[in-house]
């Protein structure tokens, strides 16, 4: 699928999406309100469904648990005819009703002594998990048994119905059937279903049992096996999951059947064989475990024999645990690594996880309590990315032990520490240790309409470094800040609403002396990108091996326009840095600068009403008279769930891109999705995918062509993804709708 077959679609889905808010309902709720990032899945939508005819004859009101062979036996008729005062025929609105079984036929015989029946015409049974009609029916009530000829059934615990050529109900939870169907689709009518030659239910044990089993859709055998178990409720089973299959230039078919296996009541298997056409066959498998103190799960993926790119044997390992000791102490761990730096670009299948560049593994024995918290264990990255050289490898921090601490001392006066020691190793690199020390005192006052927070402490760093001179720098360096604000708020009217606007300035006032720090080695600190929140922060540098010289002033501004039930309408913020002092600390190899104030920084968030909202942020620095980062974002939700989203944002010398994404419904059963993500920093499209999706009342639908960078280099791949949902049961695929909630916001 070459990229302009992809714009076509795009264009069309963008013009129906500027075109749907006219034309759509706008009385219609959204389904997932404006200003939510990722839409919760919805349940599956049954409203495209006729109404079975058996539920004409459901009678509301029966008891929905109890004893039923406790429970006495109540048999009516409008007339009744005994010869021996023993055996009774029943007829005109005959019953026999016992706790929630009702059974209802034109005429009954009924034995007292025996309590055996027989039930003929327009047979109608009804107890609390289903509804069935039949041509006969015998049984007894002691004990409680039936057998019914030529049924049609409607659960009614579950979304389901079928028919059977004999149904017998040995009691309340096991019952056995005879050239029985099963769908969720209309019941003359099924677009699919299940079909078997003999089929036992057991309910105690929530397990079913068919024998003679197809899947069809239409009158077209899809598969058969010649025996089967199934669940009958969320009690976990072996067996086959659904299968995954999609299509993509680099794997070729693409084809993963999952098999579950339910080991134990605390833990489980997943079986997860793939087979990529273009590639070879990869096994993979998930197994999971919940204990008392601990749970996790532990992923392994292998490929013996990579027929396709880099060739041989390829793996990826991930393990992840949490363990609790006690109320206090617990450990974290979460283990990864790949066989090569390739792995993700190869088998990933979204731009994100392609363009994975490090992978991170960490454990850590963790402990908290209600004025202290601890951690001591440590962390490395695995280079998945090719063109980065091996020197680009972070450094390993093994231990690594942090303890940070916030006790209030004297009246409104607090004391705190934070603390860390590393040990930084790495191939073919100095390695070394660092303490790093902050103890602190605060005294904020804290009010309805305003706070002081003035805070003093001393950061001191010292190293043990592996080399042949100064091996134990240091660097000690006192802390203080003024952090105040006030809040003015004043009642406002617009367009005949009331709505309350605030005014909230702020002042930050942060002195930090100068240090020389270019004999400090550099392990793992880097400059943090510049953000609004940046301006009320004690260091520009994440890592201990910097600590920014400051004299400083931030002043800043915040209006916000509230409604009645005190959400944001508008919110609106601008501030800036105020240098008193040249800045002098910076990463080897950039010079100091002497800048009179930071860039300017504006945030701008507007809710129109309850379906359109707008950001806007902006950076433009004074001291190069240029913009460094720009973003502007438009959605607007139109109807029950069409969604449209446009972006662009710019940061200089790093990116520039636009995306937009739409999902407009065209009909109750019909949606158009689409997205284009295009940089235009490299003049190239970095995502892009067109598809439909359908809803019916059975089953559900969607495929999609996409065309993505795969790589750092730039390459793209086509890929093709397809999924059928039979509803109530499960769907075959690929899970797109995982990826489009991610890749549209505010999907659903």
């Amino acid at each position: 699928m070459s990229l302009p077959r992809l714009r076509r679609p795009l264009a069309v889905a963008i013009l129906f999406a500027l075109c749907a808010p006219v034309m759509a309902d706008t009385n219609a709720i959204p389904a997932c309100p404006i200003g939510t990032v990722i839409c919760p899945r919805p349940a599956a939508d049954w409203s495209l469904c006729p109404k079975n005819d058996l539920l004409d004859f459901y009678q509301p009101g029966l008891p929905t648990d109890g004893d039923r062979a406790a429970a006495d036996t109540e048999v009516t008729g409008r007339q009744t005819v005994s010869s021996d005062g023993e055996n009774y025929v029943l007829e005109g609105d005959a019953s026999i009703r016992q706790l929630d079984q009702l059974i209802r036929a034109d005429r009954f015989t009924y034995g007292q002594a025996s309590t055996a029946w027989t039930a003929e015409g327009n047979v109608r049974y009804q107890d609390r998990d289903l509804l069935m009609s039949a041509t006969t029916a015998r049984g007894t009530t002691t004990p409680s048994a039936a057998t019914l000829d030529g049924v049609r059934y409607q659960l009614l615990s579950a979304r389901g119905n079928g028919r059977a050529a004999v149904a017998v109900l040995k009691d309340d939870d096991h019952a056995e059937l005879t050239d029985t169907s099963f769908s969720t689709c209309p019941l003359d009518t099924p677009g699919w279903e299940f079909r078997a030659r003999e089929m036992q239910l057991d309910q105690a044990e929530g397990v079913g049992v068919a024998r003679d089993l197809s899947f069809r859709v239409g009158d077209v055998p899809v598969f058969w096996l010649p025996y089967a178990t199934f669940p009958l409720d969320d009690r976990r089973k072996s067996g086959f999951l659904f299968p995954e299959f999609g299509y993509s230039s680099e794997r070729g078919f693409d084809l993963t059947v999952p098999y579950y296996l339910n080991l134990a009541p605390n833990y489980d298997l997943t079986l997860t064989p793939r087979l990529m056409t273009q590639r070879g066959l990869m096994l993979g498998g998930e197994f999971r475990y919940l204990t008392d103190s601990s749970r996790g799960d532990i992923e392994v993926q292998w490929l013996p024999d990579d027929r396709g790119g880099e060739g041989g044997s390829r793996s990826l390992f991930h393990w992840d645990n949490r363990s609790s000791f006690s109320p206090n102490w617990g450990a974290v761990i979460d283990v990864n690594h790949a066989s090569d730096d390739r792995w993700f670009e190869d088998f990933g299948r979204s731009l994100n996880i392609a363009a994975t560049s490090l992978l991170p593994s960490s454990a850590y024995l963790v402990g908290n309590g209600t004025w202290w918290n601890a951690q001591v264990g440590g962390d490395e990255y695995q280079v998945t990315d090719p063109t980065l050289v091996p020197s680009a490898e972070p450094y390993r921090r093994l231990p690594r032990l942090t303890f940070n601490a916030d006790h209030a001392l004297v009246g409104g006066l607090d004391g705190g520490l934070k603390s860390e020691f590393v040990a930084f190793s790495k191939d073919d690199a100095v390695e070394g240790r660092r303490l790093d020390l902050y103890p602190y005192l605060a005294y904020p006052i804290e009010a309805a309409a305003y706070f002081v927070r003035p805070e003093v402490g001393y950061r001191y760093t010292r190293y043990d470094i592996d080399r042949d001179d100064d091996t134990r720098p240091d660097r000690g360096v006192p802390i203080a800040s003024l952090d105040a604000g006030l809040r003015f708020e004043r009642a406002l009217s617009l367009a005949g609403d009331d709505y309350t606007q605030t005014l909230e300035p702020r002042l930050y006032y942060l002195r930090v002396p100068y240090r020389d720090q270019d004999n400090l080695p550099l392990f793992d600190t880097q400059e943090t990108p510049f953000s609004f929140g940046q301006l009320f922060r004690t260091n520009r540098f994440v890592g201990a091996d910097r600590q920014m010289d400051a004299n400083n002033l931030t002043v800043a501004l915040t209006s916000r326009l509230l409604d009645d039930s005190g959400d944001d309408v508008v919110s609106a913020s601008i501030g800036q840095i105020r240098y008193f002092d040249e800045q002098r600390v910076q990463l080897p190899g950039r010079p100091a600068t002497d800048y009179s104030g930071s860039a300017y920084v504006a945030e701008l968030g507007v809710r129109l009403d309850d379906r359109w909202r707008a950001t806007f942020a902006n950076q433009w620095n004074p001291n190069t008279d240029r913009t460094d980062l720009s973003s502007i974002g438009v959605q607007n939700r139109f109807g029950r769930d069409g969604v449209f989203n446009l972006s662009y944002r710019f940061r200089r010398d790093f990116l520039e891109y636009v995306d937009g994404s739409v999902l407009v419904p065209v009909s109750g059963a019909w949606r158009l999705v689409a997205r284009w993500n295009y940089s235009l920093r490299d003049d190239t499209t970095l995502e892009a995918f067109a598809g439909l999706e359908h809803d019916s009342c059975c089953v559900a639908w969607r495929v999609l062509g996409r065309r993505y960078v795969h790589n750092i280099e730039g390459d793209a791949t086509n890929a093709l993804y397809f999924e059928v949902e039979f509803k109530g049961v499960g769907s075959i695929g690929q899970k797109t709708g995982d990826f489009l909630r991610r890749a549209i916001l505010g999907y659903q």
